[in-house]
């Protein structure tokens, strides 16, 4: 089976590779900039006889996205995509340019409507597959000083339900992990009392792990999870 991973060479898209890493999954990672890295991990899985192609495409462009699933096209196209490639911007609203909000919008929207679209035609051939958007608490609830990250989280959520309205009837299935404070690169803009102050709002009393999230898409890819779709299922630890 052919997984297609977004934004896998590091955090929590790197883990959810590694979770898959081995029969009888094909890996296709992707990034956008961080080609060194992920090849260098893409080495890593192969010396453990892991079967893995690395792809750097800007997925937020349509084109380059078919570049990405033509690699999976080698191996049949993909049984499994799992959307995480996404960035943040931290500020006001009333600050940002246009620019700013339509990059945000491309890459952690746009990037899931190509992949899907690109996607959807051979699982709809097979009449099985999955889609598993990574998503984020804020899509539900909303942050301050993260507007437009918060709306195109809320526009992937309405999404992947309508989504898997559509592609029931072909045995696809489709979800979203709505991930709260998760430990990754994208959160050592915090300081240690920033980061100290945060988890206190936090039921459990601490940041969720990466390998958490992998272990979550692992099992909603999983026959285990055969009657689940059309979900926004939140690892927050209860902050929301």
């Amino acid at each position: 089976m052919t997984v297609v991973i977004t934004g896998s060479s590091r955090g929590i898209g790197r883990a959810i590779a590694r979770r898959f890493s081995g029969e009888p999954f094909h890996l296709i990672l992707n990034c956008r900039e961080s080609a060194e890295p992920m090849n260098a991990f893409a080495e890593e899985l192969r010396r453990a006889a892991v079967s893995v192609a690395a792809v750097r495409a800007d997925i937020s462009i349509f084109s380059e996205a078919e570049k990405l699933f033509a690699e999976a096209d080698i191996f049949g196209g993909a049984d499994i995509l799992i959307n995480n490639a996404g960035i943040s911007h931290v500020g006001l609203f009333q600050d940002m340019t246009p620019d700013e909000w339509r990059r945000v919008l491309d890459v952690n929207l746009g990037s899931v409507l190509n992949c899907s679209r690109l996607a959807v035609p051979g699982m709809i051939r097979k009449k099985r597959g999955v889609i598993i958007n990574i998503s984020s608490v804020w899509g539900i609830s909303g942050a301050s000083c993260e507007a437009v990250y918060s709306a195109s989280k809320a526009a992937v959520n309405g999404f992947t339900q309508a989504l898997a309205k559509e592609l029931g009837p072909s045995g696809i299935r489709v979800n979203a992990i709505a991930c709260g404070v998760i430990d990754t690169e994208m959160n050592e803009r915090f300081s240690a009392d920033e980061k100290s102050a945060l988890a206190e709002n936090i039921p459990l009393g601490r940041f969720g792990s990466v390998n958490e999230i992998a272990n979550l898409c692992y099992f909603l890819a999983s026959d285990e999870a055969s009657y689940i779709t059309g979900q926004i299922i939140s690892a927050d630890g209860g902050m929301i």
